[in-house]
């Protein structure tokens, strides 16, 4: 059977029970854990893990009856885009061990399931998307949960309305991208807002940027803050020549690149070209 990794993001990070439950629940399976850390500011927790299909299905299925039981989207506050408990599901073939139809359908029936057993509409996005709605992740975001309840949905699978205590989640399998942050010593949100805003203003006009994705958060709890970035198209965006731009800016707007971070993994073919983000080799797949 072919080989997936799973990049499930839960709209918890505070409940360090719950935070630790989720790691220790993924011991359980035969599969792979590259990553499963929870952040109080964007209050999300993201676990990266990989196995055999069947094997990756059934512990996504344990994750969700722990998390489901414990997150209610009513009181969550953070400073991360979601729109629900599981907010995005993002699938990625490994090693080229299953034809994209066959990993097409296999995310599909999950995504079916788990709709099914809690009543929960799915979107389907990037090379799962069937045409039903926008294919991105940002436009299917929009207004973020409590979103929501102004419009009627139009989910591949579910209920037209959202769960009140889930949201709603978004599946899909995907190509491989970098989801990185850098971390500002400055205190102020401004530094981080602007430079996130040049970078997707430049997404069109200079190849460095092309897929970027940005966005400037506070981190309170630390006193900093933050632009995270996803990089949608890695094989042409290398990340040192982003973070030596990102460095070069913030030392303008007074301040400066504290800490880099991988979020999730990352394909061993992009290692190279990011030298300056920090991760450990249980990130880097093949």
């Amino acid at each position: 059977m072919g080989r997936l990794v799973c990049i499930a993001n839960w709209s918890e990070g505070r409940n360090n029970e719950t935070v630790h439950a989720l790691r220790e629940a993924l011991t359980w399976h035969p599969v792979s854990v590259h990553y499963a850390e929870g952040d109080w500011d964007h209050n999300r927790t993201v676990t990266a893990f990989s196995g055999e299909m069947q094997h990756v299905a059934e512990a996504l299925m344990n994750l969700c009856d722990l998390a489901f039981a414990r997150i209610d989207m009513r009181s969550h506050r953070g400073v991360h885009p979601r729109i629900g408990a599981l907010d995005v599901c993002p699938f990625v073939i490994l090693q080229d061990s299953v034809p994209v139809h066959e990993a097409k359908a296999f995310v599909a029936d999950i995504a079916e399931k788990i709709s099914k057993e809690y009543k929960l509409p799915i979107f389907l996005y990037e090379l799962s998307e069937t045409g039903r709605h926008a294919a991105d992740l940002p436009s299917l975001r929009k207004g973020q949960y409590e979103g929501l309840f102004e419009r009627r949905l139009q989910p591949d699978f579910g209920p037209a309305h959202p769960n009140p205590k889930l949201g709603a989640s978004v599946f899909g399998l995907r190509d491989w991208l970098i989801a990185m942050n850098l971390n500002l010593a400055a205190w102020t949100t401004a530094e981080a807002v602007k430079i996130a805003a040049i970078i997707r203003s430049m997404r069109t006009a200079d190849p460095r940027f092309a897929g970027v994705r940005a966005l400037g958060f506070p981190l309170k709890s630390r006193g900093i803050s933050q632009v995270s970035m996803n990089l949608t198209m890695p094989d042409k965006t290398p990340v040192d020549p982003i973070i030596d731009w990102v460095k070069d800016l913030a030392s303008d707007l007074g301040t400066k690149v504290s800490e880099t971070e991988l979020v999730g993994v990352i394909h061993r073919r992009h290692v190279r070209t990011a030298t300056q983000l920090a991760f450990v080799g249980s990130q880097i797949l093949e």
